[in-house]
Parts: C-alpha cells; structure tokens; sequence
C-alpha cells in the first residue's frame, strides 16, 4: 500500500509530488491511474523546468519500492517514467534523462529478473530517443558493464537464463545505439568497454554454434526467432556494432575477438572462428577490410610458437578474410600478407626440420609422425592461402608477387635470395624450396599475359630456372608446372596432357595466334636458356614418368606458342640431339631412362610434324614411329611408362631405320622453304655456371676456342691498349698472373654469352666491323712496307 498523509498535510505538499502520488492507485494490480497521468503529463509539458523534480521524486519513491519488493508499484513508476520520457523533449529533459538511467541502474542491479528486464525494456526505449543537443557528461560505463554481465547469465532456469541473456544482448544493442548516435560516440569504443561488449556477443553466438554442430544446420529464421534466439540477436548486435565501426575505432572492435577466440581454444577445430571472420568481414566496410587482415597477421605472429594445428586455424581464418577481402579494397597489405606468410612457411618446416632430427625412441618417433603431419597441414594452408590470395590480385600486383616469391628461392651455392635457411639444414632447404615453388604455381596459375617478356621477364626467368637443374625431380616438375602457367595464353596445356602420340593434332583444335615481334625477340635472346634446361632435364637420373610428361609439355607449349620457323630449326635440332645422347649414353642413364627420351623425341616430333604440316617430314616420322611399333615399342611412350615395360639389353645394334635421321628432316623440310643449313650443326648447350650452383657436374670444363668479340667492342680501343703506358703499376698487373686468369675466365664467359643470346645479324656486323679495320690496317702496314 502506498503511503498515506493527512488531507492537510497534502495540501502543503508541492504539486508535482502530488500528481505523482495520484498516478499509483492503492491496489497495484489496477495499474497506472491514467488520469492522473494524462495530468502528470501536461503538467510536466507546460512547466518542464519542474521536469528534474519530478524524476528525482520517482526514482526516490522506485528505490523504495525496490528495496520493499513492491514488484507492482515499480512497474507503474517505470511506466510513468517511460510516458513522460516519450513525451518530453525540451532542453531540461536532461536533468531526468539522468533520474531516469539512475532508476534504471537500480533495476538492473536487483536480484530480480523481471525487474532486470524491465529496466532493461526502458533502456532500449530511451535509446532509440533522439535528443535535441548531446550530452557532454553522462557516460554508460556501468551499462556496459551490466548489460555484459547479463549476456553471461547461468541462471538454474533455461527459460529464465535466455531470457536474461537477450535482455542483455538489446540492452548492448541500445548503448550502441545511443552512443553511435551521439556526439561523444567514441567513447563507448574504448578499449575497456570493448573487451567487454565483443566477448559477451561471442559468447552468446558459439552457443549456437555448438548447438548447430549437433542438429544440423538450422531452418532459416524468422523475425520472432531473431528476437526470441540470442545467438541470432547477438550476431545482429555484433554486425551492427562492426557496420559503425570507423577507421580510427576499428581495431579496437577487432582485438577482443582474438583474446575470446584464445581463451576458449577456438582455433582448432575453427569453424566457430571462421564464422566469426566472415561476420567481421561483411558488415565492415569494405575499405577498412585491410585493417582485418593486419590483425590476424599480427595474431599469426603472436601465436608463432603454438601448436601446429592452431597455427593452421588462424591461416585459414585468414583464408577467409582474403578470400572476401579480394572482392574489394585490400589496401596496402599485399607485400606484408605474403612476406609474413612465407616466414611462417619458413618457421614451419623449420620446426618440422627440427622434429625430424631430434627423434630418438619409437615413441617420440610416433608423437614426430603426427608433428609432422600437423605441420603439413600449416604448410598446405598457407600454400593455398597465398595461391588464393596471388590468383585474385590484378596481373601488376601479381607479377610483383610472382618476383617477391621467387627471391626468396633457396638455390645451393647462392646467396640471392633473402630467406633465413640458416637453420634448416639440406633436408628443410629442400622443403622451403618444394613449398615456395608451389605457393609460385599457386599464384601463377591463370595468369594470362599479352606477350611472354611480361610474364618471363629476365630477373624472373633465370632465378626460376635455376632450381630446374637441381638433383631433385619434385623440384623440376614444380618449375615446368610454373613455366606451363606463364606459356599457355591459350589454354592448350590440357590438351597436351600425358605423353603420347598423337594420330591427328588437329583432333585437338589447338589455339593459336601469329607470333608477335616481342615474343621473337624474347626466343632469340633467352631460346638457347630454355633449350639447354629442357636438354639438361631430360637426361637427369632420377626423372619419373612425370617428369618426361612436363618436358614434353614445354616442347609442345613453345611450338605453339613462340615458334616461328627458326625456333621450330633449334627444337628439331633439340630432339635429334636428345635422340643421339639416349644412344650414345656419355652420362651412363639407364636403360629406361634412354628409352624415355626416345619416346619423348617421338612424341614431340610426331607433334610437331603434324604442327608445321610438311608432308615429307610427317611421312618420315611416322613411317619411324611405324617401325617402333612394329620392331622397339619400348621407344613410345605408350609402352615405355607402362607397368613391367620389357627393356633392350643395349642400343647400338638397333638397326638406323628405328631413329630419326637428320638428313632425312632437312631434306623434308628444305624441299617445303625451310632454311635447314643450321640443321647439320649438332645442338650443344650452352656454358654457364648454373651446374656449379645446382650442384651438377659441368658439361664442358673448358673452353678451347676464344673469339675476340665482347660486347660493345671497338676496333679503336686496340690502338689505345697498345700504346699504353709502361708504369710500375702495370708490370704489378702483369706480374700478378691469378688476377689475369680471373679476367681471362670472364673474358671467355662474356664471349660465350655473347654468341649465344646475341642475334645473328648482330654478331654478323660486328665480324664485319672487325674484319673491315684489320683490312684497312693491313693495307697500311703494306703501304708503309712499300714505301
């Protein structure tokens, strides 16, 4: 029962007091006099400098009634608050907006749920209020503070508990609300109140996602079940929250999620975190998406020495990321994504090195197998990470890319590139340089180029050349792979898969376009490169079937891609000295190995006969291939690279019609325009140290010939160097023989160079230009004779 007083005394009582004690009736189940109320109302709009007063009194008469359990007459008080709160919009209004978040205090710090959600209730309706002008001093720290608190309800009763934990989650929704739309909106993204808001959302969004894991995926929601479930509720809360996040308050919403993530062991299994990303990703605004990924990175960072299996979940939440950050603005974080990626890539075959040397027992050898396989799982996440990552960015930014990755190649001997190996050892070098040159297919793949010096510039090809020659045939697949991604512009490489003979190329409708003046330029200074890596991997010792399948590949791919008629000379003459290394056998392959080239020499002249369409060349090689079949099948690939293939003792007794003759394809080929003088000089490949870094033994240790041309010579500086002053100095030059070797050997090297990716027309003038002064120079020394 309310408190009575005496008709007197009420008579002295200030107005605005009485008109509030009318509003409450005696029996509270009558509920709020609205009468009285209507009265109470206009009274506080025609004088709302009485407004402060009137709350003050409320909440004084709703503190008692809390503190008495009047359970009735606080609701009416709340109500009456929530009229006036609704009707009132003048300049004092804020004097009892702060009575009012005082007894709403008040009810959210009872024992009550009912009355928690009713203050709650009040709550949401004063912040959907917009006020006239802010509010410079009133800040929402103990809201935050509670309605988080809520959101972690453990109530006994399920009922009870969800629905404390939904008021909480509107109850954050409204202070997001509130303080996004004020002035002073910063604050509530300050550190302290985000470490509680993010966690307490995140923590009602993984109940479902545990409850999910079990049913099934849900139904789709309804509007009710959005208000009714607080896992969808706090999702929408949190995808608010993020859409208003700024560019200054950004990380400040993002970190919390990572501390949650942590301390609940929610990477491994991810599926809860990927969730969380995709949720992140989507609502924020599309250039800030960078911001995201800075974050993982540095999480990634922070988490270095973790299990492998929370390493791979924060790598492919960062998957997830870049997967939708791609589709948009992904700022300046390209570089920084895959130079921290790599050195991840790096840590883990490290670690993954590490365990394999420190086995000892059978037991850790067990607890070594399953690290490794964790590690390999990190090594594969990030591989596709970076090859998903390189696939989406534009072909300026993946040529970068393409150029970042390649310089961090280990190559033995070398000291290009710019990974740590230092701790890795033979076998961990091996395996960086197996995971990087994946993570280059990766980004390589799809990537189409208008001509080939944009896809095969210099400083890319010969780095990326250079582990083609090593003693690993894993790591020369993985470069042709990389080499067939920047070849094919036209998507012919499927057609070419596996080894074979082909009856009729046609069949095969492969696209083609001229050859333009760029990609001829390019064959006539880097041709000799390619062709010496394809001579050299055919007659490695270690290839698989795989191996010849790629090498075949690359013969096919530059025939229809970058050969005009003197290309398609040089690979005729590259198959025809295969065929004659597999017969003579200086470097001792075996015997299946010198069958394999002979079928792959088949297979690419049989393609590249029915390529150029010369008739006689074409009857040639197939009347061969007819032979084979018929008398040495074990020279196609067809029977070679199958299962349990019967081999020749030898080679040398194998009658001449069974190989292809160079006489026989000049012939052919001059009767149809062909110039084939060039046809009847053997192919040798060309000298450079690269056997020295690829630990290979060199093919010609010396060079016996030396020509006097070097690049931009001129006759003129021989009269400079004979004239030359005698000093001290050059007798020092003279006497220190070990200084003049060195030069000598870059003399020859530059020389070699010179022939061998210089064009013809070049070398030819400048023959010319040295023969036209030792002319004119004799002439002189006759004429000074005679005289």
């Amino acid at each position: 029962m309310p408190t009575r007083v005496c008709c007197c005394c009420s008579a002295l009582r200030p107005r605005y007091k009485r008109l509030v004690d009318n509003i409450f009736p005696e029996d509270p189940k009558d509920g709020l006099v609205k009468a009285d109320m209507e009265k109470l109302t206009f009274y506080a709009v025609s004088a709302p400098e009485k407004l402060d007063r009137i709350g003050s009194y409320l909440a004084e008469r709703l503190s008692r009634d809390v503190v008495r359990h009047r359970s009735g007459y606080v609701l009416i008080a709340m109500e009456a608050l929530d009229q006036l709160l609704m009707a009132c919009h003048s300049q004092s209004i804020k004097p009892f907006v702060e009575s009012f978040l005082h007894m709403v205090a008040k009810l959210l710090e009872s024992g009550e749920p009912k009355l928690q959600v009713l203050g709650t209730n009040s709550f949401v309706k004063f912040a959907n209020i917009e006020e006239d002008t802010p509010s410079y001093h009133r800040r929402y720290d103990f809201f935050v503070s509670r309605f988080s608190a809520m959101c972690h309800s453990c109530d006994s009763d399920p009922e009870t508990r969800t629905e404390i934990r939904i008021a909480g989650i509107r109850g954050i929704q409204g202070v997001v609300r509130k303080t996004v739309n004020d002035e002073l909106r910063a604050t509530i993204w300050e550190p302290q109140h985000m470490d509680k808001i993010v966690p307490s959302l995140l923590f009602n969004m993984q109940k479902i996602e545990e409850v999910d894991s079990r049913i099934g995926p849900p139904p789709s929601p309804s509007a009710a079940d959005k208000e009714e479930n607080p896992a969808m509720l706090a999702e929408n809360c949190f995808r608010e929250l993020l859409g208003r996040a700024t560019f200054g308050n950004m990380n400040n919403a993002v970190r919390p999620v990572f501390a949650h993530l942590d301390h609940h062991r929610l990477w491994d299994p991810n599926e809860f975190a990927v969730h969380c990303f995709k949720v992140i990703m989507y609502s924020i605004q599309a250039q800030y998406s960078h911001h995201v990924i800075q974050e993982i990175l540095g999480h990634l960072d922070a988490r270095k020495k973790d299990s492998p299996r929370v390493r791979a979940g924060i790598i492919q939440v960062l998957l997830e990321a870049v997967a939708i950050a791609a589709k948009g603005s992904i700022g300046p974080t390209v570089l920084e994504v895959f130079n921290t990626l790599l050195k991840h890539l790096r840590l883990s075959v490290e670690f993954e090195a590490c365990d394999l040397q420190g086995e000892s027992v059978s037991s850790a050898n067990l607890n070594t197998s399953s690290k490794d396989s964790d590690e390999k799982i990190v090594q594969n996440a990030i591989i596709q990470t970076i090859g998903f990552f390189g696939s989406n960015l534009p072909d300026y930014q993946r040529s970068e890319i393409m150029m970042f990755i390649m310089g961090k190649v280990p190559v033995f001997g070398t000291s290009t590139h710019t990974l740590d190996i230092s701790q890795l050892g033979d076998l961990g070098t091996r395996r960086i340089q197996i995971m990087l040159l994946r993570s280059l297919l990766m980004v390589t793949s799809g990537y189409k180029a208008k001509t080939i010096v944009t896809a095969l510039p210099g400083s890319f090809l010969d780095p990326l050349l250079s582990p083609s020659l090593m003693e690993d045939y894993e790591l020369r697949q993985l470069v042709l792979e990389v080499m067939h991604n920047l070849m094919d512009r036209h998507d012919n490489r499927a057609k070419l898969r596996g080894i074979r003979i082909i009856p009729d190329v046609a069949d095969l409708k492969i696209k083609r376009e001229k050859i333009c003046r760029q990609d001829t330029s390019f064959m006539k200074k880097n041709g000799q490169q390619l062709y010496r890596h394809i001579y050299l991997g055919c007659k490695e010792e270690d290839n698989v079937q795989k191996n010849y399948e790629l090498l075949y590949t690359s013969l096919a791919l530059i025939t229809i891609e970058l050969a005009n008629e003197e290309v398609v000379i040089d690979l005729i003459r590259l198959a025809i000295a295969l065929q004659d290394s597999a017969i003579i056998n200086e470097d001792n392959l075996s015997m299946f190995h010198r069958c394999g080239i002979m079928a792959l020499v088949a297979a690419y002249l049989n393609f590249v006969s029915q390529m150029i369409a010369v008739p006689a060349f074409c009857q040639h090689v197939s009347k061969v291939i007819e032979i084979r079949t018929m008398e040495a099948p074990y020279f196609l690939p067809e029977h070679i690279f199958r299962d349990k293939c019967m081999l020749p003792k030898s080679l040398e007794k194998h009658d001449k019609n069974l190989y292809f003759l160079t006489n026989k394809i000049a012939e052919s080929l001059g009767g149809s325009g062909y110039s084939v003088e060039r046809l009847s000089v053997p192919y040798v490949p060309q000298v450079t140290d690269e056997d020295r870094l690829s630990r290979r033994k060199s093919i010609v240790d010396t060079v016996s010939i030396q020509v006097d041309i070097l690049p931009n010579s001129n006759p003129s500086d021989d009269m400079v160097s004979n004239t030359e002053e005698i000093t001290f100095e050059a007798l020092k030059k003279a006497i220190d023989t070990s200084g003049m070797e060195e030069q000598e050997k870059e003399k020859r090297r530059l020389v070699i160079e010179r022939f061998q990716k210089a064009p013809f027309e070049e070398i030819a003038a400048q023959c010319e230009s040295k023969a036209n002064f030792l002319h004119d120079r004799l002439a002189q020394i006759l004429e000074l004779t005679i005289r």
